[in-house]
């Protein structure tokens, strides 16, 4: 009786597991033409209310790329570049064209990031901060090489006290705290780190990656 019950549990996990479809493999067939050891970080996209998206974005991108062992151009001299040459907003530079910016700079590749979703929802006494990135990396030609989408949620937790009163309003000014002033960071920082590093189409190591001993 114990053999067929532990059979059962192995038959019904193996189905369980059957269940979920594999992500189909990524093409690396372009990157790996390329093989880009520089990557020029355009100014983000915007597609959201939210004005400051873009600098908040902005600023977390390059080291993670550095570690993954690529040169990333300095974000602000390249921001201050473009806009000595009267380049202000992500879709005018966009507009410049790929071959344009690479050749600006001398960079072998070119990061566009697109903000679709970048806003704290309040239910209740809980605040849900999402962020949804389209990441798309383009040789000097212009012909895309690598390209990811990731959506990233958090709601802040609270410590239960023991008292469910006290936990009610402790839950309702934390809510109202991350609503009025959502913090972001955190969840662009998980976001390139899955299109970077972990994710299914994570990028490959880069040429000046540290050699861990």
């Amino acid at each position: 009786m114990k053999n067929l019950k532990y059979t059962l549990i192995i038959m019904f996990a193996a189905i369980a597991s059957g269940c979920v479809t594999p992500p189909e493999p990524y093409d690396w067939t372009a990157f790996e033409e390329v093989k880009p050891k520089s990557i020029l970080i355009l100014p983000v996209l915007n597609n959201t209310v939210d004005v400051d998206a873009p600098l908040f974005a902005l600023s977390t991108l390059s080291v993670p790329l550095g570690e993954k062992g690529y040169y990333a151009f300095p974000i602000n001299t390249v921001k201050t570049t473009l806009e000595q040459e009267g380049l202000y907003e992500g879709e005018a530079i966009k507009m410049l064209g790929t071959p344009v910016l690479a050749s600006m700079f001398g960079a072998d590749s070119v990061l566009y990031v697109e903000i679709n979703k970048w806003d704290a929802q309040y239910a209740f006494i809980a605040t849900t901060v999402t962020v949804s990135i389209d990441y798309k990396l383009e040789d000097t030609l212009g012909r895309q090489i690598w390209s990811e989408t990731v959506s990233m949620q958090y709601q802040p937790q609270n410590n239960s006290t023991g008292n469910p009163l006290a936990d009610l309003v402790a839950a309702a000014i934390t809510a109202g705290i991350e609503r009025a002033a959502p913090n972001y960071i955190p969840l662009m920082n998980q976001a390139n780190h899955k299109a970077f590093v972990t994710g299914h189409r994570a990028l490959p190591t880069g040429p000046y990656a540290k050699v861990k001993k």
